[in-house]
């Protein structure tokens, strides 16, 4: 479902045809009919209530919680039955199952921005027990399941605060050990520092015996329809009343959640978006003015972005991406061909470029720049597809060498090259169009789709069908306009 815009005002809607891609590391994509549309600077979750997913020797919450004397930041803490590590008192109304994964992005910015203060709100004052269930989606992110080994070698020396412990440095210490071919010695570090027994943890993880451990988590995890993370699995203990709520969401989400259940409540499934303020007009970057080719400039708007495809093409989209996103690359790998060969180069669609580098990626804006300059001595996309095609090569602490030699590859002005690398102005232009898509874009990729003066945003890497889909019904609406 899209929203949209009226003549004089742009109100854009997420097109939520998919439930975890906007906020969520996703292994794969489900469909959720009828989701709710919501604007995109504060993104709506889906809750689904929760039938009967649960295998036959496993409970929803990981059994019951086992008494302990432990604390954590002055938090009970302690093991279930099954195992997991728990947070809250034992005997919490609400039991918050979180599905995570310690590489996955989302769910360190959850742990980042909303964790604290739901734990001061709700798990402090008795009324949530959290317990985490292990996920790591080793698909996307091929170091979790270590990660997650290794947190379980800790617990296994009996101390569930010690776990917990080891868990908030996993998070912190992220961007270190994630692109670290051998990050084993550095998960050793933390344990130590967490005070671990070192030759029980070193056996622990030599003997692999918790390896399948893990495995079975996550199999549990998608036999309940887990299949992104951050996902949050709220259990009303009185009723066994159960409902997901899927990505890293606000804490305004957590505490609507929380209170509905409290309240004996059914938490909304879709709730209906937010109106977009009146005084928000359409940014001239996506006006028909803004989007004419720039008689200066071939491959340019008239607004300065980098352009493809038939100017009277009946539907645009404005792509915002990131570099070292492997979302976005998936997309360049797995559906952009079908795209271009179907929709671009035929003259049905248009397609814009624009940065939106995060802060998560800390060579993306550098990458942007490498790109920038490229179109400098008119090779943008040449430029484009290479940093795509290999973003762990350039994804280290000074990449310009290596964008340099991209540069020489595509027979570009080398000395120019170099020269415009460190030019402010190229850096400019990235940080323009991120504070362009800030009002929209939550994540990358992001697609605005427009249609004379509707428009629609479609977040996320989807599958080329889906995406087909989308755009053909895009165009059977443009053609009985």
């Amino acid at each position: 479902m899209t929203v949209h815009a009226p003549a004089r005002r742009w109100a854009i809607a997420v097109l939520l045809l998919f439930v975890v891609i906007l906020a969520a590391c996703v292994a794969q994509t489900v469909t959720a009919p009828g989701a709710a549309t919501t604007d995109a600077a504060a993104p709506t979750p889906t809750t689904v209530p929760v039938d009967d997913p649960t295998p036959a020797s496993t409970s929803l919450s990981g059994g019951a919680a086992l008494p302990s004397d432990e604390t954590y930041k002055g938090l009970p803490v302690g093991f279930t039955e099954e195992g997991l590590l728990y947070r809250g008192a034992p005997d919490a109304p609400i039991v918050m199952v979180e599905y995570s994964d310690f590489q996955c992005p989302f769910c360190s910015r959850y742990f980042v921005q909303t964790e604290p203060s739901i734990d001061e709100s709700f798990v402090r004052t008795g009324q949530v027990r959290v317990v985490f269930h292990d996920l790591p989606l080793v698909s996307l992110h091929p170091q979790a399941p270590g990660a997650h080994t290794a947190s379980l070698c800790v617990a296994e020396q009996g101390s569930a605060a010690r776990y917990w412990d080891m868990h908030a440095e996993l998070f912190r210490s992220v961007e270190e050990w994630a692109g670290n071919p051998d990050p084993l010695p550095i998960f050793a570090r933390l344990a130590e520092q967490v005070g671990a027994e070192m030759t029980a943890y070193q056996a622990c993880m030599d003997a692999g015996e918790l390896t399948p451990l893990v495995d079975a988590r996550v199999n549990e995890g998608m036999d309940r329809g887990v299949t992104g993370t951050p996902t949050f699995q709220f259990i009303r203990a009185e009723d066994e009343a159960a409902f997901l709520l899927v990505g890293a969401q606000p804490y305004e989400q957590f505490e609507t959640m929380v209170t509905t259940l409290l309240a004996g409540g059914t938490p909304a499934v879709a709730q209906e978006a937010a109106p977009q303020p009146e005084e928000q007009g359409i940014p001239f970057w996506a006006t028909a003015e803004g989007l004419a080719p720039d008689p200066d400039r071939p491959g340019y708007t008239v607004a300065g972005d980098e352009v493809r495809g038939s100017e009277d093409a009946p539907l645009t989209i404005i792509e915002y991406t990131d570099f070292q996103c492997p979302y976005c690359k998936r997309h360049m790998d797995e559906t952009q061909p079908t795209l271009d060969e179907q929709y671009v180069d035929t003259g049905k669609v248009r397609w814009v470029f624009k940065h939106f580098p995060l802060n998560i990626h800390p060579q993306a804006p550098a990458a942007g720049v490498a790109a920038e300059c490229a179109s400098e001595q008119g090779q943008f996309w040449e430029m484009h597809h290479k940093l795509f095609a290999a973003p762990g090569d350039w994804s280290i602490n000074d990449p310009n060498p290596i964008f340099a030699g991209y540069a020489e590859e595509l027979g570009l002005d080398a000395t120019a090259y170099r020269a415009c690398l460190e030019d402010p102005a190229m850096a400019a232009r990235v940080q323009s169009d991120l504070d362009d898509g800030a009002p929209y874009v939550q994540g990358t990729p992001t697609f605005i789709i427009l249609r004379g003066q509707e428009g629609s945003i479609v977040p996320g890497a989807l599958p080329v069908d889906s995406f087909v889909q989308i755009l053909d019904e895009e165009l059977a609406a443009a053609q009985g306009q």
